[in-house]
């Protein structure tokens, strides 16, 4: 695809034909692999995906339609390329519950979601829903902005400790795996917050379920290692 120049308007028909083009039955075989859901899906890898991305630039009405066409690497790209201030909060009610993949769940956190006026509570509403991946999305961004937002303040954090401890008895891998990243993300932020969420992982280690043992154990081998304990003492 060349770059698209300003005055074009680039068609959701052309971008899902580029996309179509560079995948590949090995690339589909890799990422069933990794668990990620390959239903609708080309077979391309992040690289190609995020270069076609950068090439179309900001599009919201773009991201829409790509979005509504159903291809897993289309909704990649919708959520690279959407513009968050234009995001509404039906929106992202909407987008939440097709998601059927973790990569697309955290993709779209990492580059739409934390960006929105909306992500902070979305991660309460989410949170308290059933379906697994809806579950999982308040928990990847949590994780996404305990690493990428520097300017909020400690408190903010420290209110997302009760739903990671609510929700570490929730067995489905795609969920404890999003609450331990939640638990160890925030904990890495600062030494305050390590020690936080060093407490909070005890606590969560004391129950009887199964995951939260295993989320608790995970995170403060992390959380106590000398190497995280050294950078956030510097």
């Amino acid at each position: 695809m060349k770059k698209i120049e300003q005055t074009k308007k680039i068609t959701v028909e052309e971008v899902i034909a580029e996309l179509e083009k560079h995948g590949s039955k090995k690339n589909l075989e890799g990422m069933a692999r990794f668990g990620i859901n390959i239903e609708n899906a080309f077979g391309m890898n992040s690289a190609a995906i995020k270069n076609i991305a950068k090439k179309i630039g900001k599009n919201h009405e773009l991201a829409l339609e790509l979005w509504a066409s159903g291809y897993h690497e289309a909704r990649h790209v919708a959520a690279m390329i959407d513009e968050p201030d234009k995001v509404t909060s039906s929106q992202m009610n909407k987008w939440v519950k097709d998601f059927k993949s973790w990569d697309l769940c955290d993709g779209t956190c990492l580059y739409l979601f934390r960006n929105t006026k909306y992500a902070y509570d979305k991660i309460f509403e989410w949170a308290e829903k059933k379906e697994e991946f809806v579950r999982r999305t308040a928990f990847s961004l949590i994780a996404e902005l305990s690493v990428h937002d520097k300017k909020k303040d400690d408190k903010e954090f420290l209110n997302f400790f009760p739903l990671i401890i609510k929700y570490s008895t929730d067995e489905r891998n795609f969920v404890k795996k999003a609450v331990n990243w939640a638990l160890r993300q925030i904990g890495k932020r600062n030494i305050y917050l390590n020690k936080k969420a060093i407490m909070s992982a005890e606590k969560i280690n004391k129950t009887g379920s199964k995951s939260a043992k295993w989320i608790a154990r995970d995170a403060l081998r992390e959380l106590k290692s000398e190497k995280v304990q050294i950078r956030l003492k510097i």
